[in-house]
């Protein structure tokens, strides 16, 4: 027995004698036998207690030296929680004496000692100081589990507040602890943000949230950057905060509310946000704040409380956006976007309809990926104009690649971003479950049903398709296979040819309308790509008369000056084509002509051959292999086709920096610079839109890429569509899922042929569009501004004349441009697209087979499919609206909405029944097999008498039926129309038949056959037959006694005069003079139609004309004097008209 005699300074007050005898029990003690009796009072359960034996005599001196039996118990049931997939954790605590801003983390590790230059980024991160740190082995006696390491590492860190202000450890142990693993593991990013882990108590999943929201706006590129964003809000915790407590009110699952519930608490604190950004004094402080809380209410969705199968929050935070009610974003804002965050990839999805697709693309462009995409979305929107969806894109950037030396290695980490952001993408969409749509689970959903969501390849993603399809199909999205286009089970963009395929219908009508046949005349080519990419590969496969004289891509520069054996050179394309990943350098040089070579762009120098010299302009003898492309790029050649990736050209009052592609800054040229007569862009982008319009202006032949290569998009919807179709065929027991592989290979052709015929009929369209663009200048400008009233035209943006520009081109007798007329197009397209859909057109019956037809043969005999397809209405609407304005153009469109104060949808009702009632579509096929056989000016006028015919006849249609539907009008009017037409010319008057004699001469001696010239020139009159046959039924009277009444008071009224003579005059006049002279025109043929009707009701047309002689031949003698010159200008006619109005008084 040991006695302790303690005596105490005088005054000492008594101590505690039980905590003075544990105090000496302690000092009398082995730190070992304190060990083993703190073991013996642990609360560890029994399995943990045995381990933790042998961990007795595991710690060293130092550590014994700086902490006691108690503390190392604390630290042994610590790691006792490690294990192979947690071999990691912290303890934050502090000790006695320690001040109140100073904290103490303990860092347990299992994989051996931490560097002090790893952990300290991670605290000072969170906004800590660290003063010192030690590190401590620990080797127990045993190993304490079977796959238990053999030393421990234990490292205490001691830190303060940055700021030195107190902190309260109680409030953010957890969250520091967990902050620390998340970063370290990889599942949180190491950067400011997590500074609201001490300064606002938050989680590391808050930071997350957070650094998500701040990173979308950081991308729109109109707000501060990351440190400004990151200063705020740890400047202003408490606003960050009330931002989590938004975020939650809005969509935290747990919160039992309704709606109506959110959106009232998201007012009182969007108020309590606005109240406290007062006391904000920096004006960028409080732009960050401000954003971040406008942001949050224009969230929808999000994944943020959702689960993965373990219960655990996914590693990534996706935010579904309506970006259109944010007002700091730039121009043109999407319908909706996804934007997703985590530490290996982030990116987004921007889409402008909730039926919209596009590809997505693999950015290397870390701080503005959302401008690449947008700027590509755009060309997207007006390329989809030809297919259901509108437009959308996607770009996604991975974040921790491994290097590129490692090729391999670096495409599976890209890939593997590519999963987690499809995975994000689909993890906020709905989904179809036995045709109902269904909502994630634990996502509380503003913006209703939205289930459509179809992406494809793009730059660097063109072989994921199949692993989209696959998490598709993984996760149930009801789309399956049909999510991605283009995989291993879908249409091979690439064997189908069909994007090269369809801009080359693109080049043929160029070359055709410049009286070339390039199927069977040789031409030269420069290009941009190599055989094996798919565009320019496929695109030097279709003609046999190419001569290629250069081309280039990233790795080399092929030069054949003078290629004379066109036969032979195709085949060697062919097989460079063929062979897998072929290159320039494995041409058959020996077929080269004189003078010709393949040299590598990474070079020094090439020496060049005088026959390059000659071909290139170039004089030096050498030079770098950037001056000889750029020299190429500017080489005299019939066409310029673009098959790879790059913007190659400008227009001159542009900066390079304009083209967005810097890569190319050195070797691309100005448009007015090129010496080809027609530029073909298969590839995205080859020239900027300024620089169309300049190689327009100056005379060349170019589209805009959104019109020559839409036929990819356009195969892909296809496929979509054909396999929704086909997963509701198996769903009903129709077609079984074994067949259905095979079906969709046995459409190939089929849907390559539906495909193709729209690039031909576009393109058709723009050539019509083209040829009256001078004469519809004043009604280009109106159609512009009745695009901008709709929102969807943003002249700047579309590179289009502003009113002022549109003055002076007029003066110039300068129209607007083929570039400029195919947005105009597209955006007329997507327009009447939007009127259609929300009309009830789609429903009517009569349109039933458009969705039959849509479909190839082999699989649209699944009639209770196809009515049940999602996309019904739409595919609908989409044929019409392409085809209302391939055949008539948008102008058309405008005029009647003018004339007759309809909508688009009255319009479109008015235009479909006149192309059927005037068998438009036999009169088009006839017309289309012309080509190469007359000129293509003869086949342009042939479908202007049609386009001119076609308004005339929906004119009537929409006056006297604006609501009727289309079966209802056609079954109405269509027999006794026929009937019209076969006794045309025993019934018309002589004024008329002249004119069509006149112009069937005309057409006949440019090359037209009979038969045709004949409909073009009687379709004007076949549009008027309409008011013969309704005079008719009104009367009870044969279309033949109706139609020799209305011709008879036309010709002694002289109307039929008159309006011609109008019609040709009136081209002249300003838009406005026309608009009214339409009118007028339409007043004239009423006038005419209710004289016939009185006629009929009466004794005829001659008796009707007897009772009023006199004052018809006063009408003719104030017409006489009105034209006597010809000359029939806006005011003459008005009076013409008046005068007509008196004599029908009589």
């Amino acid at each position: 027995r040991v006695h302790f005699e303690i005596w105490l300074g005088q005054g000492h007050p008594l101590p505690d004698l039980a905590a003075l005898e544990k105090r000496i029990v302690q000092i009398t003690r082995t730190w070992e036998q304190g060990f083993r009796s703190a073991l013996v009072q642990s609360d560890l359960e029994r399995a943990h207690q045995e381990n933790a034996r042998s961990f007795i005599g595991a710690f060293n001196a130092a550590y014994r030296e700086a902490f006691g039996p108690d503390e190392a118990m604390r630290d042994v049931a610590a790691m006792a929680n490690l294990s192979a997939g947690h071999p990691i954790l912290t303890r934050a605590y502090r000790l006695e004496g320690d001040s109140d801003n100073k904290i103490r983390v303990k860092i347990y590790s299992r994989n051996g000692s931490i560097p002090l230059s790893a952990c300290v980024p991670i605290f000072e991160q969170m906004g800590f100081f660290v003063d010192f740190e030690t590190g401590y082995p620990v080797r127990p006696t045993e190993k304490p589990a079977d796959d238990a390491p053999e030393t421990y590492w234990i490292h205490d860190v001691v830190m303060c507040a940055t700021a030195g202000a107190a902190i309260d450890l109680d409030a953010i142990r957890t969250a520091l602890e967990d902050a620390f693993v998340a970063v370290w593991s990889g599942r949180a990013e190491n950067d400011g943000f997590n500074r609201l882990v001490l300064s606002a108590d938050a989680s590391w999943r808050d930071a997350a949230l957070i650094r998500a929201l701040a990173g979308y706006r950081r991308q729109s590129g109109m707000d501060q950057p990351q440190y400004v964003q990151e200063t705020a809000l740890s400047t202003y915790p408490a606003i960050a905060q009330k931002l989590l407590d938004l975020f939650a009110i809005r969509f935290d699952p747990a919160r039992d509310m309704s709606l109506a519930e959110r959106t009232h608490e998201a007012e009182k604190m969007r108020a309590e946000i606005e109240d406290a950004l007062r006391d904000v004094s920096a004006l960028a402080d409080d732009q960050v704040l401000r954003r971040l809380a406008d942001l949050i209410l224009a969230v929808q969705r999000t994944n943020f409380y959702q689960t993965n199968g373990d219960g655990a929050p996914y590693s990534f935070v996706s935010l579904k956006i309506a970006s259109r009610e944010l007002e700091d974003l730039p121009e043109p804002k999407p319908f909706r976007e996804i934007y997703m965050s985590s530490p290996r990839v982030e990116g987004v999805h921007l889409r402008f309809g909730a039926v919209a697709r596009g590809g997505l693309r693999w950015s290397d462009r870390a701080s503005d990926y959302r401008t690449e995409v947008l700027g590509l979305v755009k060309a997207q929107q007006v390329k989809n104009a030809v297919i259901v969806p509108v437009g959308s894109k996607g770009g996604f950037l991975p974040k921790q690649l491994p290097d590129r030396s490692d090729r391999n290695a670096w495409f599976e980490a890209g890939r593997d971003a590519y999963k987690e952001f499809i995975r994000a993408l689909l993890g906020i969409t709905d989904n179809l479950v036995e045709g109902q749509v269904t909502h994630p689970a634990d996502t509380i959903v503003w913006d209703g049903e939205d289930p459509y969501l179809v992406v494809a390849a793009d730059k660097g993603t063109a072989t994921f398709s199949d692993t989209a399809n696959a998490i598709s199909e993984e996760m149930g999205h009801w789309l399956g296979d049909a999510f991605a286009s283009g995989g291993s089970v879908g249409y091979d963009h690439k064997k189908m040819g069909i994007t090269a395929r369809g801009g080359w219908e693109a080049v043929k009508r160029h070359f055709r309308e410049l009286g070339k046949n390039i199927q069977t005349e040789p031409f030269t080519v420069i290009g941009v790509g190599d055989m094996s990419g798919d565009v320019f590969g496929n695109g030097m496969l279709l003609s046999p008369e190419i001569r290629l004289i250069a081309a280039f891509n990233h790795m080399h520069i092929f030069i054949d000056p003078d290629p004379q054996d066109a036969a032979k050179n195709l085949t060697e394309r062919q097989r460079l084509f063929d062979k897998p990943q072929s290159s320039w350098a494995d041409y058959n040089k020996g077929i080269l002509s004189k003078g010709g070579g393949i040299f590598e762009r990474s070079a020094k120098s090439i020496t060049l051959s005088d026959e390059i010299k000659a071909l290139s302009g170039l004089s030096k003898d050498a030079v770098t292999p950037d001056e000889l492309i750029h020299a190429l790029l500017k080489t005299d050649a019939d066409l310029l086709w673009f098959g790879g990736i790059g913007t190659y050209v400008k227009a001159a009052h542009e900066t390079h920096a304009a083209a967005g592609d810097r890569a190319n800054d050195a070797i691309r040229v100005d448009a007015n610079q090129l010496k080809v007569k027609v530029i073909g862009e298969g590839a995205n982008l080859g020239v900027t839109q300024a620089g169309r319009i300049e190689f327009d202006l100056h005379g060349g032949r170019i589209n805009t890429d959104a019109i020559d290569n839409s036929a990819g998009v356009d195969s892909s919807d296809h496929e979509v569509n054909i396999k929704i179709l086909a997963a509701e065929a198996v769903r009903e027991g129709d077609l079984d899922p074994a067949d259905r592989n095979d079906l969709l290979a046995e459409m190939t052709s089929d849907v390559a042929a539906l495909v193709l015929r729209h690039n031909y009929t576009q393109t058709f369209a723009l050539t019509l569009a083209e040829t009256t663009a001078k004469e519809d200048h004043d009604a280009l400008e109106r159609l512009m501004e009745y695009l901008e009233d709709r929102g969807v035209l943003n002249r700047a943006l579309e590179t289009l004349p502003e009113t002022g520009e549109m003055k002076v081109r007029a003066e110039r007798g300068q129209p607007l441009t083929r570039p400029e007329l195919a947005v105009l197009l597209a955006w007329s397209k997507i327009t009447l697209f939007d009127d259609i859909v929300a009309s009830d057109i789609p429903d009517d019956p009569y349109f039933e087979d458009l969705l039959v037809n849509y479909f190839p043969s082999p699989i649209n005999t699944y009639s209770k499919a196809m009515s049940n397809h999602r996309l019904k209405r739409e595919i609908i609407a989409t044929i019409i609206a392409n085809r209302v304005l391939d055949m008539a153009g948008p102008v058309a469109l405008l005029r009647l909405r003018e004339v007759t104060g309809g909508d688009n949808a009255q319009v479109a009702r008015g235009l479909e029944a006149a192309r059927a009632v005037l068998n438009f579509d036999g009169f088009q096929r006839e017309v289309d097999q012309l080509d190469t056989i007359v000129p293509a000016d003869v086949q342009i006028d042939l479908r202007l008498h049609a386009a001119s015919a076609m308004v005339d006849a929906a004119l009537w249609f929409i006056e006297t039926h604006p609501d009727l539907h289309v079966g209802d009008a056609v079954q109405h009017t269509e027999a006794p129309l026929n009937e019209f037409k076969a006794i045309l010319a025993g019934i018309h008057s002589p004024f008329p038949a002249a004119r069509i004699e006149r112009e069937v001469r005309s057409l006949m001696k440019r090359g037209a056959s009979e038969e045709i010239s004949r409909w073009a020139a009687a379709m004007g009159q076949f549009a008027q037959g309409l008011l013969v046959v309704d005079l008719a039924g009104k009367a009870g009277v044969s279309v033949e006694a109706a139609g020799k009444a209305f011709y008879t008071i036309g010709d002694q009224l002289r109307i039929d005069r008159l309006r011609a003579m109008a019609r040709d005059n009136l081209l002249h006049a300003d838009y406005w003079d026309r608009v009214a002279g339409r009118r007028l025109l339409n007043e004239l043929v009423r006038m005419q139609a209710d004289a016939t009707e009185k006629a009929l009701a009466g004794d005829g047309a001659d008796a009707w004309l007897a009772e009023r002689n006199d004052a018809r031949k006063a009408l003719l003698a104030e017409l006489h004097t009105l034209g006597k010159d010809r000359n029939w200008a806006f005011a003459r006619f008005a009076l013409a008209a008046d005068a007509l109005r008196q004599f029908m008084r009589h």
